[in-house]
């Protein structure tokens, strides 16, 4: 063989061997995008791996290489028939947000009838569940999107350091806004999520039993020291991972404050509104339905001490609370959702849940009104630098 034949040939095999084809197993379909039914979100390894080996489904069948997600994790898994799929981001707001806005502009993904069910691990608010329950948000708020005070200077009249961007006060909706501050998902959807999840029977453990005994003290954490459970409350993003009973109760205000009385602070990741806004942006441009998001997070963990403990010892002994049955419901809840809109695809799902409520981000990018925000803003555009303390 002459030496520019035999390049040639090197070169052809080493082109096949990189480009997917029908053959491969462990790649996307080379003749079409994969359009999976379900699109399950991981944030790091444990949550991920809940979900290789279960009985229910072989998500692990196919593999697929996406450019652009996480180096750490950068293939997506799926079922032989490509009907579920599952992502990891990688934790944290800007790992999340460029992971599923790769995975969303991918031509290797046809995701406009996909359902999204976001399935990890969070903090919880002892006044609303436990360690091991099982939440669905409605609202995801970025409570940490505000001017920051340390508490030892701040005004002695003021409950907490977090003000709202454009205001001077705790208290006040800000009148400054950026367009991730608050997104609201199907609650229709939710609702639907929330009935499939309660046929599960969730994990629990002798250390979380013991552990949430602890709470029981405490009139207000009564719902924190009883068995885990499902459970409809919203979520706080925040890549600072925050322990204490004044920053639970300052987001708590955030929450309600921002979603005008609706939201109820619950669970606490650094991810969601990450995640929302990429798939918000891929959904104004026709790739995604912003209305097939389902927000699901287990608690692993209090956000806030028990009447004997310091919030550092809180933070100290995270894992020792109730890590093993967040992860292990991850899959005994998310698997009902799964296989609840696998089941009703022909008959209810593949045409979509119409939302009862709006849906969308702060800003109405989507159409409709969000039920949520003030009248007039101060939107945070380059014509605005400069004259961002206006009122609403």
């Amino acid at each position: 063989m002459s030496l520019s034949l035999f390049i040639a040939a090197l070169c052809l095999s080493l082109l096949a061997r990189a480009s997917p084809t029908t053959s491969d197993p462990n790649h996307a379909r080379a003749d079409q995008p994969v359009s999976p039914k379900v699109f399950v979100i991981s944030m790091f390894l444990p949550e991920a791996e809940i979900w290789y080996g279960v009985p229910e489904l072989d998500i692990l069948a196919q593999n697929i290489t996406v450019p652009g997600i996480s180096p750490i994790y950068p293939q997506v898994y799926c079922t032989a028939n490509y009907e579920v799929c599952q992502v990891t981001t990688g934790e944290a707001e800007i790992n999340a947000a460029s992971t599923i806005s790769a995975l969303s502009l991918s031509s290797l993904f046809d995701l406009r009838k996909t359902y999204f069910l976001i399935a990890g691990i969070a903090g919880i608010n002892p006044k609303v569940g436990t360690i091991g329950s099982v939440t669905f948000a409605r609202f995801a708020v970025s409570v940490a999107l505000q001017y920051e005070f340390d508490a030892r200077e701040k005004p002695q009249d003021w409950k907490t350091g977090y003000v709202p961007l454009g205001t001077s006060s705790p208290n006040d909706y800000p009148s400054t806004l950026y367009g991730t501050e608050v997104f609201e998902v199907n609650d229709a959807l939710r609702q639907l999520a929330i009935s499939f999840a309660q046929n599960a029977t969730l994990n629990d453990t002798a250390k979380a039993q013991s552990y949430r005994a602890l709470y029981a003290s405490t009139p207000a954490y009564t719902l924190g020291s009883k068995p885990p459970s499902i459970v409809a409350c919203d979520t706080a993003t925040s890549d600072v991972y925050y322990s204490g009973a004044l920053l639970g109760e300052a987001f708590e205000n955030t929450i309600s404050l921002f979603t005008n009385g609706s939201g109820i602070y619950c669970s606490t990741q650094q991810e969601d509104n990450a995640t929302l806004e990429a798939l918000l942006r891929a959904a104004n441009i026709k790739l995604v339905d912003f209305s097939r998001i389902i927000i699901m997070r287990t608690a692993s963990n209090f956000d806030r001490p028990h009447a004997n403990q310091t919030a550092l010892n809180n933070l100290r002994v995270v894992s020792g609370q109730g890590f093993l049955p967040s992860i292990e419901n991850i899959y005994f809840a998310g698997i009902k959702v799964v296989e609840g809109v696998l089941d009703g695809w022909d008959s209810k799902f593949a045409a979509g849940i119409k939302p009862t409520n709006y849906v969308g981000d702060i800003f109405g990018t989507l159409g409709g009104q969000p039920d949520f925000g003030p009248v007039i803003v101060q939107v945070d555009t380059p014509a605005s630098f400069g004259r961002k303390n206006t009122t609403s």
